[in-house]
């Protein structure tokens, strides 16, 4: 038995012994949904878990309060390997993207590399990173420093089938307000200053505006204020929405196209309108190949089989784009659920609770784990993770 045999082994070995401990904390998140950031229980919860296993754990880190960061004591000098957890849930339908399972995952992975630290050259750090699903904490923790030590990030996500990279573009949030003025809506309407007539017009000109955009851009909003009574004109009317295209410059071109509809609305209605966009944008992925293939290596090594990121048929966005720029990153996804359930339905929520998400989190800790390791010991995957970051990261 060579010594990566001796490596593997101990990783497996104790992340099969934590798998009870492991799936009681996934289930806890899954049942304790918090929205971006809110997340106290599960940032607790895994803060705490680590500190039982005798890990020093800093709380409220980079800004956000439940954001963490733990390192693990290794051998020498060396990269810095972070593996990164999510645990934010959705309005409305829990954790249908499935976070408790990335944070288990991450969780796990840190655990496992714990039993073989001491033989790892470089430093192995997890972090604990908030609002991915709004609010961007990856690049609001990354302007704050959480990345500018790192030499290579990682983490898994949940899918329905198991894919080397999650298919990515970027997204800009935005939100619009409309004001008006009130009035009796059949007494006397030529009082009133119609919001919702707005928003209502604005939103009529984004459906115009999308048979004129690429077929990998995207904008879809909601109304979340439209007023209070029919008969009183509504001063007031709020909408949330998401712009996206393939990449940052794409997404520089395309707001302001949506801007002029939002605008458009103020002026056929007479209100005024506030248009906020989001501190953060997030960007597309920039998946580093030789370390997502070194992933792919060492799940197809558990039983994992790799379909062709394409094979996902679409593309949502996650502020992990927005690492991948800065270090060398891999976003890959692992079936929790079966091939037909699609993410953020409140069907995937059931699945990311059941013994189905409950192997994908221990799976993903050992393919992270392994991965991470394999990074560590590896000048030959190092060099050629830095060689493939330096030509791609100037591309978004």
């Amino acid at each position: 038995m060579n010594n990566w045999d001796a490596t593997r082994s101990a990783i497996l070995n104790r992340i099969d012994d934590l798998a009870d401990e492991l799936v009681t904390v996934s289930r806890s998140i899954h049942a304790h949904p918090e929205l971006a950031f809110e997340e106290h229980h599960a940032a607790g919860l895994l803060s705490d878990t680590l500190e039982d296993h005798g890990l020093s754990v800093k709380r409220g880190v980079y800004t956000l309060d439940t954001a963490f960061e733990t390192q693990l004591a290794t051998r020498g000098d060396g990269p810095n390997a972070a593996i990164l957890a999510e645990y934010d849930a959705l309005p409305g339908i829990g954790h249908a993207c499935g976070h408790n399972l990335i944070a288990t995952a991450a969780l796990g992975a840190t655990l496992g590399l714990q039993a073989v630290a001491s033989e790892l050259p470089g430093t192995l750090t997890l972090l604990g990173t908030p609002a991915e699903e709004r609010g961007g904490g990856k690049e609001l923790m990354a302007r704050a420093g959480a990345f500018d030590t790192v030499s290579a990030a990682m983490m898994i996500h949940p899918a329905g089938v198991n894919l080397t990279s999650m298919p990515c573009i970027c997204v800009a949030e935005v939100e619009v307000i409309y004001h008006g003025r009130s009035a009796h809506a059949s007494a006397m309407p030529h009082r009133g200053i119609n919001a919702l007539d707005g928003l209502l017009l604005a939103y009529q000109a984004i459906s115009n505006l999308r048979q004129h955009i690429r077929d990998n851009e995207r904008i879809h909003g909601i109304v979340t204020e439209g007023g209070q009574a029919p008969n009183i004109v509504p001063d007031r009317a709020v909408g949330n929405f998401y712009v996206r295209a393939a990449d940052e410059k794409k997404l520089a071109a395309l707001k302001p196209r949506v801007q002029a509809c939002f605008e458009a609305g103020a002026k056929g209605s007479g209100a005024e309108v506030e248009v906020r966009w989001a501190n953060v944008d997030y960007l597309d992925l920039n998946t580093n190949w030789p370390l997502a293939e070194c992933f792919e290596k060492h799940g197809e090594s558990i039983g994992r089989e790799f379909l062709h990121p394409d094979a996902l048929g679409g593309a949502g966005s996650t502020d992990m784009g927005n690492v991948s720029y800065r270090v060398p990153s891999i976003h890959p996804m692992l079936a929790s659920a079966p091939a037909n359930v699609v993410i953020h339905h409140p069907d995937f929520a059931q699945w990311a609770g059941s013994e189905m998400g409950d192997a994908a989190a221990l799976d993903g800790a050992k393919i992270l784990a392994l991965t991470a390791a394999e990074y560590l010991r590896s000048k030959d995957l190092q060099q050629q993770v830095e060689q493939s970051f330096s030509v791609s990261a100037g591309l978004s």
